[in-house]
């Protein structure tokens, strides 16, 4: 081999640099003698100390070489055979030198020449110092506030346990593939061991709050260059973090639990322009959270489920709960609702607990709101934190804040899973009913403010019931009867109930002061028209708009929807879709990408800015997939045919059960009603262009939606109790206000504004001025309509309009 090294390296052929030059020369007989090693080293023959000295020579023979492309020379096989040596033979002194040098110069020279791709020469030289058990060697990069507090913590230990810290992130650092292997888990179980398993979880459960801080020092890209990216984490170090989770999966702790959560609610934070952040991160606490024994993951699972939209997570969250349902002996379709944590409430939204002479009260106060308050031995409250609780029970009060951040997370989760289960036809017994819901310590708080439906075996009437004052009552508030031994219990939904039935429950909700937790009562509903009917199999009762494509995608996310960002680019996309497989149907909603300007119509990453809508269509949930181009030309179904029984036929509307219409129909209202580029108040002047200016117009002022007619017949019955009312009327779609300067109608669907005598528009964007809190204290019956909160503080701020001293807001009235 040394021979070898010393007739074909650069330099016996000349001058080094020449080699970049004339690859055709120098790199023939290089390419041969590289296919040669890398040949002999496959066959992993065995290997001697002076076998190593030649080896070594011949690699700093092409020091200048190697350099040029790691993938192109066989040095790594070199290496690698070297590694597995020395994992049996330690060499002698000289060697071992030889070596260590080796191993720094790859990963000191990779790290200076990023450029270069260099990740796996690093990796490399990483591996072979770990094989010398060389001391002290964190392969971590400053810059990152978790890898600078590693960097820090590692720095001052005794080198025994750096050693040990050393070969952890190391073995961390190997987590390449989707999943760890036996042999991968083993290996990281000896080294957390070695560490100490509380020493190891108490240290990595410090780092993993850090990673979703900002970068403390500017993202080098792979050609050398500073680029903005205050939230991106380099690829090594996603690959250590996915490793920390992985080793994380064997503990039995609700702290590691929730520490996992978090960290897969940061690497699925969507940054502009990328997407999530670091899904194989996600992935890997999701991974460990399905493999941690215990009803603590399952919580956080479930949790998950209800707040990661991103469907790769669904999917990976999915298989975690399947197979924690398999290991725990729980039943699939309801482990959700079964591992749903107390966090310590011994009863419905209320936890003590004793601490020296004073009594911790949590307190649940809303869906995402706790108080933490303070009884004294003599009876009285204090909502300060007591001196002598925070000398003498310190862990205590960080456990009862950590509960109630985790409740402020789990509730708006467990309020959207409950919001989905009308649509999922869920039903209990009234036993299992009342265990999971109504006295659940945490679910409970949101269960006792809906409505319920109540059947008896046999019979064919039901009974609707909310909770009041310790007991289940009508809408009248007249206390019912339930046989609970043989009662069944579902979500109670507005569709085929009548008129008269749901305004009574809206009254009751209204009078009592009860904030349901998502609408329920007053929820919309959305019936089939004569011209949904006369079209047959799809609707265009929410075509034509032209909304924001990513804030829609963000909603499809947010509401179970299937969508992919369209890209001006020549490509095929399938509409946003939802599945439906309690009913075995598909809902789709067709858009395509408006404009055809790179860079006026795009954003920088060739993402449309906007969408135009088109149908509303449902098919069986087997049917083939229909696709259009980015840019519109219509929707086509690539299927040869029908198929079997039809299936890939759209169904007519007429045959869909009226749940789900209504319910597929109050999303699409949703994404056009957010969305819509007619609810920004500084669009008057129709986009870009003037392109949209007659649509910004019509949908502004235009005809209510059905969410909008329902927030009308609120407001008629709320405004009279306002302080504000004798100023206010309705005009149709609008909500007058009269104020002394002038009146004005605030649009009851987009809230944007006409004042008088000539409906001239008024520009006042929400959360400016006074306008952000002069609703304040105004009691809605319902959280998450945010445009009936605009509406009434444009209200109170117009109505006593002398006062406004914004001058934008101003000088559009004075003029």
């Amino acid at each position: 081999m040394a021979a070898i090294a010393d007739r074909y390296s650069p330099n016996s052929l000349g001058h080094p640099d020449t080699f970049y030059n004339d690859m055709g020369d120098i790199g023939k007989p290089f390419g041969v003698l590289s296919e040669l090693v890398a040949t002999l080293m496959r066959r992993d023959p065995p290997i001697s100390e002076d076998d190593m000295w030649g080896l070594l020579r011949w690699m700093a023979a092409h020091e200048n070489v190697r350099f040029v492309s790691y993938g192109w020379s066989p040095e790594s096989s070199v290496v690698n055979r070297i590694i597995r040596h020395i994992e049996v033979e330690k060499p002698s002194g000289d060697v071992y030198d030889e070596l260590e040098s080796l191993g720094r110069s790859y990963v000191s020279q990779s790290q200076r020449f990023a450029w270069l791709h260099c990740q796996e020469r690093e990796k490399t030289g990483v591996l072979l110092l770990r094989a010398l058990g060389s001391k002290q060697l964190i392969p971590l990069e400053p810059g990152e506030p978790w890898s600078d507090q590693v960097l820090t913590d590692m720095r001052d230990l005794p080198a025994d346990e750096s050693r040990v810290w050393s070969q952890l992130f190391l073995h961390a650092w190997s987590a390449t593939a989707s999943k760890p292997s036996r042999k991968w888990l083993k290996t990281g179980k000896a080294l957390v061991d070695a560490i100490g398993r509380e020493a190891f979880v108490t240290t990595v459960l410090a780092w993993f709050p850090l990673v979703e801080r900002p970068r403390t020092l500017p993202y080098v890209n792979e050609f050398g260059y500073d680029v903005e990216g205050e939230d991106k984490i380099i690829e090594k170090h996603i690959d250590m973090l996915r490793g920390l989770c992985w080793l994380l999966s064997e503990e039995v702790d609700a702290a590691v639990a929730r520490a996992l959560g978090s960290m897969t609610l940061s690497a699925y934070r969507r940054v502009p322009g990328i997407g999530p952040r670091m899904p194989k991160v996600g992935n890997a606490a999701i991974y460990a959270l399905g493999n941690m024994p215990g009803l603590d993951a399952i919580g956080q699972l479930a949790f998950l489920k209800a707040k990661v939209k991103a469907l790769p997570a669904q999917k990976q969250i999915e298989k975690a709960l399947t197979a924690a349902a398999e290991r725990e002996g729980l039943p699939r379709d309801e482990i959700e609702e079964m591992a749903v944590p107390a966090y310590g409430l011994a009863e419905v939204g209320v936890r003590r607990e004793t601490l020296g002479d004073f009594t911790a009260e949590l307190a649940v106060t809303g869906t995402t709101s706790t108080e933490l308050r303070w009884r004294r031995a003599d009876g009285k409250m204090q909502k300060s934190v007591p001196k002598a609780v925070k000398e003498n029970f310190a862990d205590d009060l960080k456990e009862l804040k950590a509960a109630a951040k985790d409740i402020q997370k789990m509730l708006p989760a467990q309020r959207d899973r409950i919001d989905a289960l009308a649509l999922g036809q869920k039903s209990w017994p009234y036993a299992i009913w009342a265990q999971r819901y109504l006295d659940h310590p945490l679910v409970g708080t949101l269960a006792r403010r809906l409505i319920w439906t109540f059947r008896q075996d046999g019979a064919e009437t039901t009974c609707d019931a909310t909770w009041l004052d310790g007991r289940l009552v009508d809408a009248d508030g007249t206390a019912i009867n339930v046989e609970t031994s043989s009662a069944t219990v579902v979500l109670w939904h507005p569709i085929g109930h009548n008129h008269d039935e749901i305004i009574a429950w809206r009254r009751f909700f209204e009078e009592h002061e009860i904030k349901q937790p998502f609408k329920q009562a007053h929820r919309e509903l959305y019936l089939l028209t004569d011209a949904e009917r006369n079209t047959g199999t799809y609707s265009n009762r929410y075509a034509a708009h032209v909304i924001r494509q990513h804030q829609f995608n963000a909603l499809c996310a947010a509401r179970g929807w299937r969508n992919k960002l369209r890209l001006m680019v020549d490509d095929e996309y399938p509409p946003a879709s939802r599945d439906l497989p309690e009913w075995n149907l598909r809902a789709e909603f067709w858009v395509e990408g408006v404009g055809e300007e790179y860079g006026i119509d795009t954003n920088d990453t060739g993402s449309y800015l906007y969408l135009a809508t088109d149908q509303v269509r449902f098919y069986r949930l087997g049917a083939a997939e229909n696709r259009a181009h980015a840019g519109g030309g219509g929707y086509e179904m690539r299927a040869p045919g029908p198929g079997d029984e039809n299936i890939n036929e759209p169904l007519p509307l007429v045959e869909i059960p009226p749940l789900v219409f209504s319910e597929i129909m109050r999303d699409v209202d949703l994404f056009v009603g957010v969305a819509s580029v007619g609810n920004d108040p500084t669009w008057q002047d129709g986009g870009p262009e003037g392109r949209y200016r007659d649509y910004w117009s019509t949908f502004s002022f235009g005809e209510l939606s059905a969410s909008a007619q329902s927030r009308r017949e609120l407001l008629e019955r709320l405004v009279p109790r306002l302080k504000i009312a004798e100023r206010c009327s309705f005009d149709e779609r609008f909500l007058v206000v009269r104020g002394d300067l002038r009146s004005y109608k605030i649009h009851l669907g987009s809230s944007n504004i006409l004042m008088t005598p000539n409906d001239e528009y008024l520009c006042i964007v929400p959360g400016r001025g006074r306008a952000a809190g002069a609703a304040d204290g105004v009691f809605l019956p319902f959280e998450g309509d945010e445009r009936l909160a605009v509406i009434l503080s444009k209200a109170f701020l117009l109505a006593d309009d002398t006062k406004i001293n914004d001058p934008t807001i101003v000088s559009q009235i004075r003029r």
